[in-house]
């Protein structure tokens, strides 16, 4: 069964070849030189008249132009490149694709997954130590544990799929992204990241279990102070699930200032 009708090829579109407009552009023999990476170079904008030029652009060229220098097209170099960009392109989705539970609320222009995993590592960034903690692999789980969301979305309890299918989609989602960076050490990294806190198999995975329930919750008081809203469900589905003392700690703050809130009149 196909993971999800979007893939990555339909995400980055066909590869389009150069025109005749772009080659002229390059210079005499620069047509070559695509196996260089990009170089951008100031110029003047200046009127000009060619075959390239539309009636509507008044002949001016652009003040910035793009010439090519760098690793040859095949070698190693332009091949990590290639698999980066790609990477990253795919990873785009994070940022563009909203959370579906505040689509779900009806909350209007709603986080994203890239906003959501950024402040889960901003708090592994700033959260106290604890014994035996590697903190920098906790900001690292916090950046990659939605990561297949990319292409799978955002699954949430509403949408009725089961644990053990939502986990295996996002597993072949992460095969399939790890293949678009071009596998390798980074690639194996990523899959070891994202099944460590799949599994909760460690300190650090257990503590950004607890970051991803404490940002949900941080993030509906602050819907619910801009909105006028009550969002109790958020509350209630994370309550008593935090793992460390760190989480609990936090979410304690976090309730505490919603409940001052709520007795006060102002929801």
């Amino acid at each position: 069964m196909a993971v999800h009708p979007l893939t990555f090829q339909s995400l980055l579109g066909p590869r389009a070849s150069l025109s005749f407009c772009d080659r002229a552009a390059l210079g005499p023999g620069r047509n070559r030189g695509l196996e260089a990476a990009p170089r951008i170079v100031l110029s003047r904008p200046r009127k000009h008249s060619s075959p390239c030029s539309s009636s509507s652009s008044e002949g001016f060229e652009p003040s910035l132009r793009t010439e090519y220098s760098g690793a040859p097209i095949g070698s190693p170099a332009h091949r990590s490149s290639v698999s980066a960009i790609d990477f990253l392109t795919l990873c785009h989705r994070l940022k563009t694709t909203k959370r579906k539970g505040w689509i779900n609320q009806g909350i209007d222009g709603p986080e994203s997954i890239a906003d959501h995993m950024y402040r889960m590592a901003l708090m592994a960034l700033i959260a106290d130590d604890l014994p035996g903690l590697d903190r920098e692999r906790c900001i690292k789980i916090a950046i990659v544990h939605d990561i297949a969301e990319a292409i799978v979305g955002d699954i949430t309890p509403a949408d009725g799929v089961p644990k053990a299918e939502k986990s295996r989609r996002e597993q072949a989602a992460l095969d399939e992204m790890c293949q678009v960076l071009g596998g390798g050490m980074r690639a194996e990294e990523i899959k070891e990241l994202w099944a460590e806190y799949e599994n909760n198999s460690s300190l650090e995975a257990n503590l950004v279990k607890d970051f991803d329930k404490v940002e949900l919750i941080l993030q509906a008081l602050e819907y619910e102070m801009e909105h006028g809203m009550v969002l109790d469900e958020f509350f209630l589905s994370t309550a008593g699930k935090f793992q460390t003392e760190i989480g609990k700690s936090w979410a304690a703050e976090i309730l505490s200032r919603r409940n001052s809130r709520l007795s006060n009149g102002l929801n």
